[in-house]
């Protein structure tokens, strides 16, 4: 397990590829976002994206398991505090293989709570042709070494 402490502002993680198929974008519509572009290939076709698209929802999900996958905190949970600025500058399309770059922006201890602190990361995930289809800056609730140790750096 990776803690607090453990973790360097600029350390960067890149995570493998996961395929998405068609079949992985409609069930995902069918049960959280049921709109056309998502759903419908023929409406799909027609609509402002030419064809069928994963939800936005969808893509994130896609990069949480990515992340989830990579061990960033050394198998550790990765607890989410929240999200901002989460951003879909290009559609994830069947045939797409998905990964996920991760930046470690920030480590601060919580005042409130001394034994876990907060990481900011960014979080940029990429098709298999370099374009970036996910953008977005989770903080992170990380716990701190000496929590679990006894330790008291």
């Amino acid at each position: 397990m990776r803690y607090l402490e453990d973790l360097v502002i600029g350390e960067k993680i890149t995570t493998p590829s996961l395929n998405v198929t068609e079949s992985d974008i409609l069930a995902f519509a069918k049960l959280y976002d049921p709109q056309p572009m998502h759903l419908d290939l023929d409406a799909a076709a027609r609509g402002p994206f030419g064809g069928l698209i994963a939800s936005g929802w969808h893509t994130v999900s896609l990069a949480m398991r990515l992340i989830v996958d990579a061990r960033p905190f050394g198998g550790g949970p990765v607890l989410g505090l929240g999200t901002d600025e989460v951003r879909w500058p290009k559609p994830v399309r069947p045939g797409h293989a998905i990964h996920v770059e991760i930046e470690i922006l920030s480590v601060t201890p919580s005042r409130s709570k001394p034994d876990f602190g907060v990481v900011r990361i960014h979080v940029m995930a990429r098709n298999q042709h370099g374009d970036t289809v996910l953008t977005m800056l989770p903080s992170l609730w990380v716990p701190r070494r000496r929590a679990h140790t006894g330790d008291q750096t």
